[in-house]
């Protein structure tokens, strides 16, 4: 027997949730279908949109029609990140279906930081996660945690690392054994004490995980680069050998699996031997290139990252999903958990199930909606040969613009792409003129660069990598960047 009671009011009824979805759905089928014409950038109406948007909400009800046709007027303002002319930073386009999948994941409202509440979903996120490991060359038990992105994996990746290498904090602010320098005074333990090794090409957000967990600020040695700028494995063994003669206490060394810069892979292999070596543990942020690890040419220029102990990726890149998806995966679970775990009488009713992690032990948040849907999903629609299939050819397009533009006798190309960044710069010419040549570049809106800063010099950035850019796109950008030289 069914049970009737009164709707909650502001629960829609099956009827208006389809004819809702439909309004919404069609919308999403209008913008995407509308990708290949729509500028690369728009900001020619963002001062009446934002006074528009930003209005209190009125005590009614208000039109959903006209709701949702005010936020794809406020969504083509700025820069299409969505669009197949995007060529900054990290593209990645946002795949629809993982974010149908977002939308079901959404609506059933699932609680996941603890396993028992929600265990065929855990199962489910826990299933890409293993996979993911597996991918990367990761022990058996290896697991992790889906993210926000990157910024928040490393925090937990290196929270994870002090608490594994320098011991859980001690009320002096130090480690719990206290390793000091002989003869020092004061909070002298371990977290006071460590240091990790880093380059001018890690992300920023390694130093601020630092800063955050309570590393001071000069316990981040910048290691030089070589010529290719990749870390100097001689040069960060050195600084180690220094800090410990000094009392210090090296304890995380950082690999990068494709620069934000240029797109440079390190040396893994090496770097992952130096860490053994030294009883360090190796972090690799792999949040760009770390989906090349399902190509073979991939996997070639990533070797030596199964050695890592925790690996940062973003899916939201290199997997082409839409932003706010990322991943920590970590050779010991365990550490995770040591590091990360906590407790209140308030959840004495839940219970541990065998063979699942509780996602809340493992990383800062215990409060986290069902993120493994937008991951499970679009991998088991498309399959795995489709995402293999989508970056080689990003690969073989970077290739293309790399030998398009070297053949420039205008232009400098300073080096052959690792993933699929270009950096070039008229030769010759100050960095104003390259500065105007990239506002030219991005006045066409048809495609967007961003640009960075090496040796001090100012270079144009053109990163290939959204699931919607194809050949057509870059060789009407290869155009528009000789049209403005």
């Amino acid at each position: 027997m069914t049970t009737q009671q009164e709707p909650f009011p502001l629960d829609l009824s099956p009827d208006t949730i389809v004819e809702l979805g439909r309004q919404a759905v069609e919308l999403v089928a209008r913008q995407v279908a509308g990708l290949p014409d729509a500028p690369a950038s728009d900001y020619r109406d963002v001062a009446r949109l934002s006074a528009l948007v930003s209005r209190a909400p009125a005590d009614g009800p208000g039109d959903f029609a006209a709701l949702i046709e005010t936020f794809r007027q406020a969504a083509e303002q700025g820069v299409n990140t969505a669009g197949p002319g995007y060529l900054a930073y990290f593209p990645a386009g946002g795949l629809v279906s993982s974010a149908l999948a977002e939308l079901l994941a959404q609506a059933a409202n699932r609680y996941t930081g603890v396993a028992q509440t929600a265990p065929a979903l855990v199962a489910m996120e826990e299933g890409v996660l293993s996979w993911l490991a597996g991918r990367f060359g990761l022990p058996a038990g290896a697991g992790g945690v889906v993210t926000t992105g990157a910024s928040a994996a490393t925090l937990s990746a290196v929270v994870a690392a002090r608490h594994a290498r320098l011991g859980p904090p001690s009320e002096d602010g130090g480690g719990a054994d206290g390793g000091g320098p002989p003869g020092g005074g004061g909070p002298s333990g371990g977290t006071m004490n460590g240091t990790m090794y880093v380059t001018e090409h890690t992300h920023y957000s390694l130093a601020k995980a630092a800063q955050i967990a309570g590393l001071p600020a000069g316990r981040v040695r910048v290691v030089p680069t070589t010529a290719d700028l990749r870390m100097d494995a001689g040069a960060a063994a050195a600084m180690i050998a220094a800090d410990r003669a000094a009392g210090l206490r090296p304890f995380l060394l950082a690999g990068t699996a494709g620069s934000t810069s240029t797109g440079t892979i390190d040396r893994l292999g090496e770097l992952g031997r130096l860490a053994r070596e030294q009883g360090m543990w190796f972090h690799v942020d792999a949040a760009y290139g770390g989906g090349f690890q399902l190509t073979s040419r991939g996997r070639a220029a990533l070797a030596g990252i199964e050695a890592a102990d925790s690996i940062t990726f973003d899916p939201h890149k290199s997997l082409f999903l839409p932003y706010g998806t990322g991943v920590l995966l970590v050779r010991d679970p365990a550490v995770l958990r040591a590091a990360h775990a906590g407790g209140g009488e308030y959840l004495q009713d839940l219970h541990e199930v065998d063979g699942l992690p509780d996602y809340g032990q493992l990383g800062v948040e215990l409060t986290r909606e069902f993120r493994g849907l937008r991951l499970w999903l679009p991998l088991h629609l498309h399959g795995v040969r489709a995402f293999e299939e989508a970056l080689d050819e990003k690969l073989d397009l970077a290739g293309l613009v790399h030998r398009e533009l070297s053949g420039d006798p205008r232009l400098e190309v300073p080096r052959e792409p690792d993933l699929t960044v270009v950096l070039f710069r008229l030769r010759g010419c100050g960095d104003e003129r390259n500065r105007r040549l990239l506002a030219e570049v991005n006045a066409s809106r048809r495609v967007y660069l961003s640009s960075t800063t090496i040796g001090g010099a100012f270079y144009l950035r053109l990163c290939v990598l959204s699931c919607r850019t194809g050949a057509g796109r870059i060789k009407e950008a290869l155009r528009i960047i000789r049209s403005a030289c």
